[in-house]
């Protein structure tokens, strides 16, 4: 404290600086005491000292505590001190703020080119440069940022616009979470209620069948019972026979063998009298899973609503898409088609082969095809080869392919049904009349991107649809 202060404090006042210094601390004093020895020192400063030596830091003359006395009069002369002290500093800081430091005289120009303040012999290392004074220099700067303060604030109001589009893209999200629980709770429900309805039909089949061999069992049993019951009363009427005098005996032996013969055969159970166990657990599960193919639709290609345009309606299942009546409100994602009404499938391909049928019926107009991932989203663009779409369409009677020229395509009969087969590694995609299985026309590229299926349906009410695959299953 004591260095800085004589850095900048002017020589005159020195003496009186170190006349205000604490010979401890070698600071300002700090509530002076003064000792009998007439000594000074800060409080804290003779407290700490009285720790270890009960003698003054200067003379060592011995004092007891409580014998040190405020020296006010030190204190008030230590404090105007440094209130001046404090006061010349702030002075020269601003004079130096004010003043040229390779020159020491005022800044009374500004420089245009290096966008600074300098003096008057300054001008000599500017002399190239657009002088001003600060007057005219002042407004020059004010103005250019004001610039950069409507940009700025041009800034805020783009950036209070995009946090409102986010709010709205959370809301939106929250909005296809419910959609998506609903349609899974009730693809769930579909599926449990199919799974209830086959239960009940096996427990049926069993309890019918358990039903059938216990009473044909029962009925075995009763016979039997009967059997038993005409062989003991053939057998007591021999004991009773065999009772009788010898003579008797002899002359009725004949009638009793021939009333004693058994013909019926003996009681058994019969091939298959036990329930079926293989027919109602065995492969259990597998069977019921393919006896629940008629409950369940298998579609190769489903849209992404993500990327449907907001005049587009899709259903729920994915499966669909029709002009909606007004402009949905959907976030403005960069993947979404706009102005362009069409819709991407939410599946992209980079190789093998895949094949899915679009179902058109009459609409008038229509696009069905492949396209790369960076085909434009934003803006118009003419559906061509060279834009990174690979179709075929109608519009105002006519199908065309969609390649630079736009070349026609000739059908015999009007196509209800576009089967598209895309084969990437082969470089092809094919398109054919999928109710006839006519080939329409083959287009070839080297895809160098992954490919997604792309569908522009027309601003029409009829749908269009992706037709479900047959479903078949395959064991080994």
């Amino acid at each position: 404290m004591a260095d800085s202060m004589d850095e900048e404090m002017p020589e005159e006042p020195l003496p009186l600086q170190q006349d205000l210094t604490c010979p401890v601390c070698q600071g300002i004093f700090q509530d002076p005491v003064l000792l009998p020895c007439t000594h000074s020192f800060c409080r804290e400063c003779l407290q700490r000292s009285f720790q270890f030596s009960k003698k003054c830091p200067v003379c060592r003359d011995v004092f007891e505590e409580g014998q040190s006395i405020s020296n006010r009069a030190l204190s008030s002369a230590c404090e105007t001190f440094l209130k001046q002290s404090n006061s010349r500093t702030n002075r020269k800081r601003a004079c130096n703020e004010d003043t040229c430091k390779l020159h020491l005289k005022p800044l009374e120009l500004y420089c245009e080119k290096d966008e600074e303040p300098v003096c008057v012999d300054c001008v000599t290392l500017h002399n190239t440069h657009r002088l001003w004074s600060l007057r005219e220099g002042a407004p020059m700067c004010k103005k250019e940022l004001s610039f950069k303060v409507q940009i700025f604030e041009k800034k805020v109001e783009s950036y209070k616009k995009m946090s409102r589009k986010l709010s709205n893209a959370v809301e939106y999200i929250k909005y296809q979470a419910g959609l998506a629980e609903r349609q899974i709770k009730a693809e769930f429900e579909r599926l449990h209620t199919a799974l209830v309805t086959e239960e009940a039909l096996r427990l049926k089949a069993l309890a019918s069948e358990e039903e059938l061999k216990i009473a044909a069992i029962q009925e075995l049993i009763n016979n039997t019972n009967k059997d038993i019951e005409a062989l003991n009363k053939l057998s007591d009427t021999l004991k009773k026979e065999m009772g009788n005098e010898d003579l008797p005996l002899l002359r009725n032996f004949q009638k009793l063998k021939r009333e004693a013969q058994w013909t019926r055969e003996e009681p058994c159970l019969h091939n298959n009298s036990l329930l079926n166990m293989g027919k109602h657990v065995g492969a259990l599960s597998f069977n019921i899973w393919k006896n629940m193919q008629a409950q369940v639709k298998y579609n190769p290609v489903v849209l992404n609503p993500n990327t449907a345009s907001p005049w587009l309606s899709i259903t729920a299942d994915l499966s669909s898409v029709k002009e909606s009546s007004e402009r949905l409100t959907t976030p403005d994602n960069p993947e979404r088609f706009d102005p362009c009404v069409f819709v991407m499938g939410a599946e992209g391909y980079t190789s093998g082969k895949h094949k899915w049928d679009v179902i058109v019926g009459d609409n008038p107009k229509w696009v069905v095809g492949v396209c790369k991932e960076s085909v434009p989203r934003k803006k118009k663009f003419t559906v061509s080869t060279n834009r990174g779409v690979w179709s075929i369409g109608l519009s105002k009677g006519v199908y065309t392919v969609s390649t630079p020229e736009r070349t026609e395509l000739k059908v015999q009969q009007r196509p209800e049904r576009i089967r598209v087969k895309l084969n990437i590694d082969k470089g092809e995609v094919s398109f054919w009349d999928g109710g006839t299985a006519k080939h329409l026309v083959t287009l070839t590229h080297k895809f160098d991107e992954k490919m997604y299926p792309i569908f522009g349906p027309g601003l029409h009410t009829a749908p269009m649809i992706l037709a479900p695959a047959k479903i078949a299953v395959h064991t080994s």
